[in-house]
């Protein structure tokens, strides 16, 4: 008799257990999918306007042809008044166009602010092994995106960093090397033909993992006032430094910088 209530007890026991579990997994399953629709809610698909490119058919386009696309200023360069133009850096969800010359007066290169969002017109052309999009012609559409950098520094050594070419990206750990055999750490200009008080660009190199890069500060992206421009003269052979930039391409990866700091 006792060995029956035990038993008795024994398969309650282990028929409430049942229940737990499965009550638990059917839980755990309703959280996975409401996880995974939150996750959809905060990742809007890309919707592109009539005629205009996804960035896969952009990249797929050949160069010398027009192409029209929809994207988000990141960051711009002076304007030139000698051929009423600027340079656009500029990136959507799907990825990010480098634009070249594009064509507008003073005023309307004012309304370029971080996180505009444009429809741009143009030729896909190639300079060097950059990618852009060249003699183009826009107009500013609703909406507003801010890229956030992409940490890329896994990705340094790897070709894979060739497919977020012209992205805004950070990377970390960074070794600063000599230019040359006389241990500068920077040039002015690319051949060190500039000087102190010019309108020089500011090339310096980096490695890590056995690559070496050779990187730029574009004076009308970043200039003598600003930060990053202080920052790149104040550099010493075999600091780590952390940093950002977008990945322009020339004769190989020459990222423009648009932050610096010393590694923690």
């Amino acid at each position: 008799m006792l060995r029956s209530i035990q038993r008795n007890r024994i398969f309650i026991i282990i028929a409430l257990l049942a229940v737990v579990v499965v009550l638990a997994a059917a839980c755990g399953s309703s959280k996975g999918t409401s996880d995974s629709q939150e996750a959809q809610a905060e990742a809007p698909a890309v919707v592109k306007s009539e005629g205009v490119m996804t960035y896969k058919q952009y990249m797929e386009a050949e160069i010398g042809t027009e192409v029209v696309v929809e994207t988000y200023v990141q960051a711009v360069q002076d304007w030139w008044s000698e051929n009423d133009s600027i340079v656009v850096y500029s990136q959507d969800e799907e990825g990010a166009y480098f634009i070249y010359n594009l064509h507008c007066t003073e005023a309307e290169a004012a309304k370029l602010t971080k996180g505009t969002k444009i429809k741009v017109k143009g030729t896909k052309s190639e300079w060097f092994g950059e990618v852009e999009i060249s003699d183009a012609v826009f107009e500013i559409e609703e909406g507003s995106y801010i890229a956030e950098p992409l940490d890329a520094t896994d990705l340094f050594n790897t070709a894979y960093l060739e497919s977020h070419k012209n992205q805004l990206v950070s990377l970390r750990g960074m070794t600063v090397e000599p230019m040359d055999d006389s241990g500068a750490a920077f040039y002015y200009s690319w051949d060190n033909s500039g000087k102190e008080g010019s309108d020089c660009d500011l090339y310096f190199k980096l490695s890590r993992d056995g690559r070496e890069v050779v990187f730029v500060v574009e004076y009308y992206l970043c200039g003598e006032d600003s930060d990053v421009y202080r920052a790149v003269k104040s550099l010493k052979v075999g600091q780590k430094i952390d940093l950002e930039c977008f990945l322009y391409w020339y004769n190989g990866v020459q990222p423009h910088v648009t932050s610096i700091v010393l590694s923690k």
